[in-house]
């Protein structure tokens, strides 16, 4: 006979007219199908269509309703019986399943025979394609997944859509670029916008400073924009830190002459100390001293005469020795501005054996840097102030992951990331192009700030102008105090920014930075001889959130979240193993990343709070024994 058991479809029947508030939850899981009787089935449809009247359905009322049919399905008698077959309500979802996976194999066997009838049938049939279609047909419709009772599943993720940056938070002459440089190559808006941040933060780091009510934050941001190849990243690149090529050239030109000048002091000086050197040592007893003090004074003026190194402003591409000496050379402030992420793989250990993070993390903060090699001259920085901006493929966002150093000290945590939704696929073939007033304004303004902020206020290339300090007026200020409290109890267990403090922890500071940079780029000529108000600190939170949006993006793609990256586990070895039901031993004893069951708590969480997942009811025990091993469902569409 085919599978069946007709003490588990009386036990259902008899819970919803005993207890009829189980329907709710159990009618998703069940239709006529389920049951083998068709008494029992016809009892079921005048259950669900008293239910749909909202009317009563107990046994008087349901034994009311069929009617004619009652005497059909065992009469008032029977019905009382199903009543009595109730033991517990509580063991009636687990017997609906264990319905479901009795009524799946009749349609098995059902479906074989039909296979055995068309296999039989074939010589009959004119066109061998029509069996193919019939059987293909037979199969498709046991190996459909069923869903029933199932909520849709949502991805693996702790956010939802990502907000585009919020151009309107510029100022004019800025945003209107950065809009019309988005639309003329067909890239996200995000792309420009940050690249905006980026290169306001490469004028103004290590010139300008900002105090907050109580620290005080420099001017240099870390930004990655994270996009797919063929996005034209490097087209919106270089078109955004072009007026940075145009400021070093200027730059360069300036500090030529005292370049040239120190050059030749120092030769003339070298000349005369090599003199004075060579008669201290021909000199005799009697003219020894003063001959050596000669020489002594000559060395000494020697190293006090610096030839300044070359204005350059950034690298695309340098090791972490090379960084920390262009730091140096170029009096503490320094920029890597890159189309695509190679820095990433330099700091994770390409040409060392370990990470290197350290001109990064004194680069970021402001910090005083002292290095010190062997068969190299000392470098003394006081205030290494370093600016990153580059755009990388969603895989090396990725593998930032797979460096633990990156997140254990601190790098991760110190990056605005950015992940826009990519337009291939949606481009315009023809689109506006940038209007000239708008060029010319963004190349003026940013070339004009870039000189103006190297010098402070009179554009000379010096590299030993002291740095200035902006402040804020006293309601931005207290702007700055609420967004402190507001901020604060989301660190906490179960807030939004709980697995990712090492990031969220700046987020203030690195908000307090923006404001400064959109201060400078709205008070072109005189900026830093002005408080920042209320209204811009306010612009500044606008690209703040957007900024935490894209963070926590960043954090789920790198598996910052060890809840979320244990979730994606699991679900990626049941996929791969074909696994739709397990235990929790099961799991422990078979995917080593888990060594006991509160370690798979939370993967187990997460995966049923996005709807992968479901513990299946169990049996009530029946005696005093240990209660059974709780059985995990993974949603049909989770595995093959």
């Amino acid at each position: 006979m085919p599978p069946h058991n007709i003490e588990a479809e009386q036990a259902v029947l008899g819970t919803v007219m005993l207890a009829e508030h189980m329907l709710a939850g159990l009618r998703p899981l069940v239709d006529e199908n389920v049951f083998y009787r068709p008494a029992h089935a016809l009892i079921w449809q005048t259950i669900t269509g008293l239910a749909d009247r909202s009317a009563p359905y107990d046994v008087i009322a349901v034994a009311d309703a069929l009617g004619t049919d009652l005497h059909a399905v065992g009469g008032g008698t029977y019905l009382h019986t199903l009543i009595a077959a109730v033991t517990t309500t509580a063991n009636a979802s687990y017997h609906v399943r264990r319905l479901r996976e009795l009524a799946y194999a009749r349609r098995v066997m059902e479906t074989g025979a039909h296979l055995m009838q068309l296999g039989k049938h074939a010589p009959d049939l004119d066109d061998a394609g029509d069996l193919r279609s019939r059987v293909t047909a037979a199969c498709a419709a046991i190996m459909a997944p069923d869903v029933r009772g199932w909520p849709e599943p949502t991805p693996l993720s702790t956010i939802g859509e990502l907000p585009t940056f919020p151009l309107w938070s510029l100022p004019g002459w800025l945003s209107d670029y950065c809009g019309a440089l988005a639309e003329v190559t067909q890239t996200p808006p995000d792309l420009s916008g940050c690249l905006a941040l980026a290169v306001l933060a490469v004028a103004a780091a290590g010139r300008v400073w900002v105090r907050a009510p109580t620290w005080t934050e420099p001017t240099n941001l870390f930004t990655v924009i994270v996009l797919p190849p063929g996005s034209r990243k490097s087209e919106v690149f270089a078109q955004m830190t072009a007026p940075i090529r145009t400021a070093e050239s200027h730059l360069v030109e300036c500090a030529q002459p005292a370049i040239v000048e120190a050059q030749l002091a120092r030769r003339i000086a070298e000349t005369e100390a090599e003199k004075t050197a060579k008669a201290a040592a021909a000199a005799d007893p009697l003219q020894h001293a003063d001959a050596l003090a000669e020489a002594s004074a000559a060395a000494l003026a020697l190293e006090r005469i610096t030839v300044p190194a070359e204005p350059v402003l950034f690298t695309a591409d340098a090791t972490v020795e090379k960084l920390a000496s262009c730091l140096a050379e170029q009096g503490g402030r320094f920029a890597v501005l890159a189309p695509e992420g190679k820095i990433f793989s330099i700091l994770a250990g390409r040409y060392s054996k370990t990470p290197d993070l350290q001109v990064f993390l004194s680069g970021h903060a402001g910090e005083e840097m002292r290095i010190d090699r062997i068969g190299r001259a000392s470098e003394r920085i006081e205030a290494a102030t370093l600016t990153l901006g580059v755009c990388v493929q969603p895989g090396v966002l990725a593998r930032l992951g797979d460096t633990p150093e990156f997140r254990e000290q601190g790098l991760l945590g110190r990056i605005l990331y950015s992940l826009p939704a990519s337009l291939l696929g949606y481009r315009k073939e023809n689109p506006a192009p940038i209007p000239a007033p708008v060029e010319q304004a963004y190349t003026a303004h940013m070339t004009t700030l870039l000189i103006s902020l190297y010098g402070l206020n009179d554009g000379t290339a010096s590299q030993e102008r002291p740095r200035h300090t902006l402040t804020f007026t006293p309601d931005a200020q207290e702007t700055i105090i609420r967004l402190l409290a507001e901020i604060e109890p989301r660190f906490r267990p179960g807030g939004d920014l709980h697995h990712m403090t090492d990031w969220s922890g700046k987020l203030v500071g690195a908000t307090v930075r923006i404001a400064a940079l959109l201060h400078l780029a709205a008070h072109l000529k005189d900026g830093w001889g002005r408080p920042i108000t209320a209204d811009t600190f306010a612009a500044a939170c606008q690209i703040g959130d957007y900024f935490t949006r894209h963070a926590q993006a960043a954090y789920d793609a790198i598996g910052a979240d060890p809840a979320v990256a244990d979730a994606r586990a699991l679900l990626e070895w049941a996929r791969r193993t074909a696994t739709s039901r397990f235990t929790a031993r099961e799991v422990l004893s078979r995917l080593r990343r888990f060594k006991t069951v509160a370690d798979l708590e939370p993967a187990l969480r997460v995966l049923e709070a996005h709807g992968w997942l479901r513990r299946l009811p169990t049996a009530a025990p029946t005696g005093r024994g240990r209660p059974a091993n709780p059985t995990y469902e993974l949603h049909p569409r989770a595995t093959p």
